[in-house]
């Protein structure tokens, strides 16, 4: 065992009181939030427990009644329509089951690993999306309480759910070189995350089984104004493209918009397709080429997976970890090229 995983087996109130110079009284008002703490000592008790990996344990009551209330959901954000979609299939099905839901977005946070560890003291199990921590970090903290990584490195140390990308995603670009397009970019960042690198690879490997070059990604961020910026800069001739592979929907409906809006007829000039399968790619003329996933199911999956772990239903006798694949699909309408819109 290593030093800083023993830490977290060892941790207690107490030991982070010691680290500290503060009472052990002193540090569960800092975790409960019951009562004012001074600035500096607050930082000294979090620091330490920081330190030592230190997770207080859920809140009395919980523990007094043997029930598990409170499931936690780590986001890097709440804009655009997957993340929406992702929590109200975790809230609806954790409701269902007699859970509630805290939600944390690491967003602007200096020090996400301080805020989960923060909001594992007020929750009884945790999923995390997007999160900046590495493998060791994660499993420190998997270590104290149930723990479920979503759209993730899908053989990472803890428990994992995600979205099938890399097949889908070979399917979709093979589908535009069998139009007969040749020069296409992958739009979006795969340092991102496991899944939109998953996405660049299926990219990548269309062109490897037609024997073509594949070029590299252009990456940009995933919102709506990154698309328009996309566009604009397509439009004052800095890309060179003639289909665009875009890693989710909100990206290829802006690019989409945008260069309808400047004259660039799609798919006639430049195919567009994208990803997620939101509500507005049916509707958009043309209609989105896409990759339906099912992002409510995700949530709501990776809900029964935390309640099954603390109600016990969930096999404890092989500690290795989990990692399920949800599939998608290729929904093909017509902004690739098709005519008609058969999905």
């Amino acid at each position: 065992m290593t030093g800083s995983a023993a830490h977290t087996q060892r941790a207690t109130i107490y030991s982070v009181a010691a680290a500290a110079g503060v009472s052990i009284a002193t540090v569960s008002r800092v975790f409960q939030g019951t009562s004012t703490v001074a600035q500096g000592t607050r930082e000294r008790v979090l620091t330490a427990a920081d330190d030592l990996n230190y997770v207080p344990l859920g809140a009395a009551r919980s523990l007094a009644v043997s029930r598990h209330e409170l499931l936690g959901l780590v986001l890097p954000e709440l804009g655009g329509p997957y993340y929406s979609e992702l929590l109200m299939g975790f809230e609806s099905r954790a409701s269902e089951l007699g859970l509630g839901v805290i939600v944390v977005v690491t967003q602007g946070k200096p020090d996400p690993s301080r805020a989960i560890r923060q909001l594992m003291s007020r929750v009884d199990a945790i999923a995390v999306l997007g999160s900046d921590l590495d493998d060791a970090a994660l499993a420190q903290l998997a270590a104290a309480k149930p723990m479920l990584s979503l759209a993730g490195i899908p053989d990472g140390p803890i428990d994992s759910l995600a979205a099938e990308n890399a097949a889908s995603a070979e399917q979709l670009t093979s589908h535009l070189l069998e139009h007969g397009r040749t020069s296409l970019l992958f739009l979006g960042d795969p340092d991102a995350g496991a899944d939109i690198a998953g996405r660049y690879a299926g990219f990548s490997s269309a062109h490897s089984a037609h024997g073509l070059d594949v070029a590299q990604p252009v990456r940009i961020g995933l919102r709506e104004s990154d698309g328009t910026a996309f566009a604009t800069a397509y439009l004052a001739g800095e890309h060179q493209a003639d289909a665009l592979v875009c890693a989710n929907d909100e990206l290829a409906l802006a690019v989409l918009a945008h260069l309808q809006d400047h004259g660039v007829a799609v798919p006639a000039d430049v195919a567009v397709v994208g990803w997620d399968d939101v509500m507005a790619a049916r509707y958009v003329r043309p209609a989105l080429t896409t990759v339906r996933q099912p992002v409510r199911d995700l949530g709501a999956l990776a809900s029964e997976r935390l309640h099954a772990h603390l109600t016990g239903l969930t096999a404890t006798t092989d500690s290795s970890p989990t990692h399920d694949i949800l599939p998608t699909q290729v929904i093909v309408r017509t902004s690739c090229g098709c005519t008609t819109s058969p999905s």
